[in-house]
């Protein structure tokens, strides 16, 4: 009896440190992103699935906050994320100038399409977000063709743009458009009624409900109300506002081969198609954008994307809002 017993706190021991020396390998991963939480909730099951070794972890906010959160952490001395993946292009170049970005070339990198690459590897597009024109289908029967029909009576009074000093992704999209049309369009705007509403998705739901009868919409936002039922269309005039969403591995993280293995699951076909799901554009050649929504394929993004100089975008961000907001509250 007594050999036995032995035997079974033998087999114990022995058990037990195995599972004590599998947690201490199990690796641990980190992700700050704005995506919306039901897109990085399936991309998190998917790659956990393929990689059960590592414990994914992530937080979810807007890009202003993520930024916010990791100056924060900087300055305690304690950065705990490991990957950064938003919408902000311009957060990610000044990320870079301050040495805060570990470059990683991913072998899947070769397949990405996009008007923005970062050739040594700081960061890389992982999502093509587009921006197109979102009318109220009720108000607007026939869909606008062009930037200029925005300027058209039919629009006066009821167009909507959302405010750039509150939404990074609007303020680029009013810097592609000056940079395109000059500050002269943005007066034509005003001068039919256009009107400075606060975030991006606020300006959609008052599209949506009726009090706008267009906006420059967010191609997610958009067609995420469409599959509820909104009475929405989203239209993109030959010049696109085209702005991906670069990933990046932070200098400090513990943990760079996770966050390598979860890069290249971001740039996969798998990863690709989860992300086309949720309503915006792939960033590859072999994945189709979801059917129904009007979206463009992904070659077809790049070669229409109107041209940006984000570094350039850095230095005016603070007197290109002025002027657009005295432009909009006439000032």
């Amino acid at each position: 009896m007594r050999k036995m017993l032995a035997l079974v706190v033998a087999l114990a021991l022995v058990f037990g440190s195995n599972a004590g020396a599998l947690a201490a390998d199990k690796q641990k991963l980190v992700v700050y992103t704005s995506m919306k939480e039901s897109l990085i909730g399936k991309l998190r099951d998917a790659f956990v699935q393929k990689n059960p070794d590592i414990d994914f972890d992530y937080y979810s906010a807007g890009a202003g906050k993520l930024m916010a959160k990791l100056a924060a952490e900087r300055e305690s001395g304690t950065v705990v994320v490991d990957v950064l993946w938003t919408s902000e292009i311009p957060d990610f170049y000044q990320l870079k100038d301050q040495g805060m970005l570990e470059p990683y070339v991913s072998e899947e990198s070769k397949n990405i399409l996009s008007p923005v690459k970062d050739p040594e590897g700081y960061f890389t597009p992982a999502r093509l977000g587009t921006l197109g024109i979102t009318y109220n289908t009720k108000a607007i029967k026939e869909a606008p063709k062009s930037w200029q029909d925005l300027l058209d009576p039919r629009f006066k009074g009821a167009f909507g743009i959302a405010n750039p000093a509150l939404s990074g992704t609007a303020y680029v999209s009013i810097a592609m458009l000056v940079n395109t049309f000059g500050w002269d369009y943005i007066t034509k705007l005003k001068a039919n009624g256009a009107k400075m509403g606060q975030g991006s998705g606020q300006v959609v739901d008052d599209t949506a409900s009726g009090d706008l009868k267009a906006c420059i919409g967010v191609d997610y936002i958009t067609t995420e109300k469409i599959q509820k039922g909104a009475t929405l269309g989203l239209a993109f005039p030959q010049e696109m506002l085209v702005i991906p969403s670069p990933v990046a591995i932070i200098k400090t993280s513990k943990h760079v081969p996770a966050a390598k293995k979860f890069i290249d699951f971001l740039l996969s076909k798998e990863g690709q198609v989860i992300i086309a799901s949720s309503g915006t554009l792939p960033i590859r050649q072999d994945v189709n954008p979801p059917d129904g929504f009007g979206l463009v394929h992904p070659d077809e993004a790049v070669k229409r994307a109107m041209k940006a100089d984000y570094q350039q975008m850095i230095k005016e961000k603070e007197a290109t809002i002025q002027k657009f907001s005295e432009i909009m509250r006439g000032n």
